[in-house]
């Protein structure tokens, strides 16, 4: 009966939210709403003081003249300039090659052959690899729901649940990861820049939440499977619309293993290439002021959208040529063109995100409700673990409307990472509490793009699904994240487990 309740409880959130108007008038509704919300505030004379440099933060009115100028004059530069969408567009190339020739297809089909039938070991495998994906940023939103909807779809799966899998597993992964990536190092900087207010001398390393990081990918990858396959893809299964493939285990042709043998000889030679420009510590991959390979000034990860796609274009040519599906050049720009035809209406959309983003950023909307967030909390009188689990909810609410990690952490950082220092925390138990609330309602996240092309990708295989199906069928993701999270946030709480390498939970 209880499992009949949840499911009722996801399909009156389906319902609700499908009522809502196609995504782009969805977002022209809340661009509206942002932009009535600033004169209002205006109006009423909403402040908040800033904490980290005492400044009186006033909303900015954009229906006065100056921000109907500036809304008017700036519409191709938000576009232009929204981060989401060049990383997106070039990664699709290579992944539509690899789509397009056959080999997404051949090399699944050799997955789900190699199994034996364990439909659990492809889907744990494919977990774990979802999760490991956010370290390479955007790229991993774009690569893995792609990838998931054909896998599933191999296996005779609903391919739109994968596609739910891999994206909510990768976005979920905010907080998670056997490696140190770029946020890593951008989340340390703030953290410890803020730490330096009340302790000059505190330094801090990128890896000083590594323990609960590592950890946290065999929760999420065992959260991520048990959510795909007892909620999300039963409930898929049954809807009339859903593209429902028969197992896929064909025996490959003789051109198609021509095929893959150059396929995976292209991607061996290309993957010693990059390992010679990243392995010397003077490599060209690698930042030449400081040698880092992983930092943000480092062209590996200035350009890893770029050599992502290489991963997939260059073994996708190799392929197609082999097996003899592409016989002339032609056809691989022919297969490029199609590629970019089904992100038309992504890229439509995108434009009016990108408005609707632009002006939350100007209105200071977003930082002043950070910074009331913050002192409700502050004044709250609350015991600390209490006050440190709250503050994971308000960075799950407030990441439903900021989408920028980076942008709330550096407001956020300013205020809780003293007032917790203060009650003998070390820093990083703040900046772990906000990652843990940021990667739970990732899934669930409209203010990022990359929620638009998921929409866009599931309606491929399934006309009717709506802005409600896509929220009711991530939400599962979501609140398990955040139950799975939290507790083991209390866990490490409760027996002061260290956090990273040398890092005890207090001062």
């Amino acid at each position: 009966m209880k499992k009949k309740s949840t499911l009722g409880f996801y399909e009156r959130v389906e319902k609700i939210g499908n009522k809502i108007p196609n995504p782009m008038v969805f977002f022209v509704w809340f661009a509206i709403l942002v932009i009535v919300l600033s004169w209002v505030c205006t109006a009423a004379g909403v402040t908040a003081v800033n904490p980290a440099t005492g400044e009186v933060v006033v909303p900015y009115n954009l229906l006065s003249r100056e921000g109907i100028v500036r809304m008017l004059t700036s519409m191709v530069s938000n576009f232009q300039t929204l981060s989401v969408l060049g990383p997106v567009l070039v990664c699709m190339f290579g992944v539509g090659i690899c789509e397009r020739s056959g080999l997404f297809r051949v090399v699944l089909q050799k997955v789900v052959e190699s199994s034996k039938g364990s439909d659990l070991r492809v889907l744990l495998v494919f977990t774990f690899v979802a999760v490991l994906a956010d370290a390479a940023g955007g790229t991993g939103y774009v690569v893995m729901p792609i990838l998931g909807s054909a896998l599933f779809a191999s296996m005779g799966k609903p391919a739109v649940a994968g596609a739910l899998c891999g994206y909510a597993t990768v976005s979920g992964a905010f907080c998670a990861n056997l490696l140190l990536t770029n946020m890593d190092v951008v989340n340390a900087s703030f953290t410890v820049a803020a730490a330096q207010t009340l302790d000059p001398d505190f330094t801090a390393s990128p890896a000083m939440t590594y323990f609960f990081s590592a950890t946290s990918v065999f929760i999420l990858t065992a959260a991520s499977l048990f959510v795909t396959t007892r909620i999300v893809e039963p409930r898929l299964r049954n809807r009339p619309n859903a593209v429902v493939t028969e197992r896929q285990i064909a025996e490959l042709t003789p051109e198609e293993n021509r095929g893959l043998r150059a396929a995976l000889i292209a991607v061996l030679v290309y993957l010693a290439i990059i390992l010679v420009m990243c392995i010397p510590s003077n490599g060209w991959l690698r930042d030449p002021e400081t040698g880092g390979l992983v930092i943000a000034a480092a062209p590996l990860m200035q350009g890893l959208p770029f050599f992502i796609a290489l991963l997939f274009f260059i073994p996708g040519v190799a392929y197609g040529f082999r097996s003899g599906h592409f016989k002339t050049s032609n056809d691989l720009v022919d297969a490029m063109g199609n590629a970019m035809v089904d992100m038309g209406p992504f890229v439509a959309l995108c434009f009016v995100i990108a408005q609707f983003l632009a002006y939350f950023e100007w209105s200071n909307l977003a930082t002043i409700l950070a910074i009331k967030g913050a002192e409700l909390l502050e004044s709250s009188g609350l015991p600390p673990l209490a006050i440190m689990l709250l503050f994971i909810l308000l960075c799950a609410f407030l990441n439903l409307f900021v989408g920028s990690a980076s942008a709330k952490w550096g407001l956020m950082s300013s205020v809780f990472v003293p007032m917790f220092m203060l009650l003998g925390y070390h820093p990083a138990v703040t900046q772990m509490c906000f990652r843990v609330g940021d990667a739970a309602s990732d899934p669930i996240t409209p203010a990022y793009a990359y929620f638009a092309m998921l929409l866009s990708l599931c309606k491929k295989y399934d006309k009717d699904f709506g802005f409600g199906t896509l929220i009711s069928n991530m939400l599962p993701y979501s609140l398990t994240f955040l139950a799975c999270y939290m507790i083991q946030f209390i866990i490490w709480f409760v027996f002061q487990i260290p956090l990273g390498p040398g890092v005890s939970f207090m001062l």
